[in-house]
């Protein structure tokens, strides 16, 4: 283990002393640079991972940089390419706003007309085999998925799916919640 550590912390000078240059530009520009950085995110951790690969790129192509005075630039550039490159590859599924979206308003129903659809569908389900009807109360009125359904009957989640399946059917079929449809 002892000279695990020791390999690999002298590969770290050996590193440091190939491109002393590079040491020393970086000690002196990281915290300009990783202004730079910051405003290219949003997150301070990004910005540091940002700058830290901008600079990984810059080691790498340290030879071939001819003109050292125009480094800034350099990593600049590398910061503002990898982080176009990040954002790309990143899928928004949110975007953040100031205002919560409101909802559309859904005109409210005649609370007696609700109330007689509720009691429809309940004498509806309550023509149901015991066993379909079952099903339906913990997966709709419960609110189980069909795994818990299945766990608390003692059957398989393919009978859960194909009994509710011919419920909800029957339940379509009722002349009584002809309306609804």
């Amino acid at each position: 283990m002892t000279t695990a550590v020791c390999t690999s912390a002298s590969s770290a000078a050996t590193r440091d002393l190939a491109y002393p240059s590079f040491s020393s530009y970086m000690a002196a520009r990281q915290p300009v640079l990783l202004r730079t950085a910051r405003s290219l995110t949003a997150n301070p951790n990004d910005a540091e991972d940002l700058l830290q690969t901008a600079l990984t790129k810059t080691y790498v192509a340290w030879e071939r940089i001819e003109d050292h005075r125009a480094l800034d630039g350099y990593v600049r550039r590398a910061l503002v390419n990898t982080r176009t490159s990040q954002w790309r590859k990143r899928k928004v599924d949110e975007f953040a706003c100031d205002e919560l979206p409101e909802p559309d308003a859904v005109p409210a129903g005649d609370p007696a007309e609700q109330q007689a659809l509720r009691d429809a569908m309940w004498r509806a389900i309550t023509k149901l085999p015991a066993r379909q009807r079952a099903m339906v109360v913990l997966r709709y009125y419960e609110d189980l998925s069909e795994a818990q359904t299945a766990e608390v009957l003692g059957v398989s989640i393919g009978t859960v799916k194909s009994a509710v399946s011919r419920a909800l059917g029957k339940l379509r079929e009722d002349p009584e919640l002809g309306p609804v449809r």
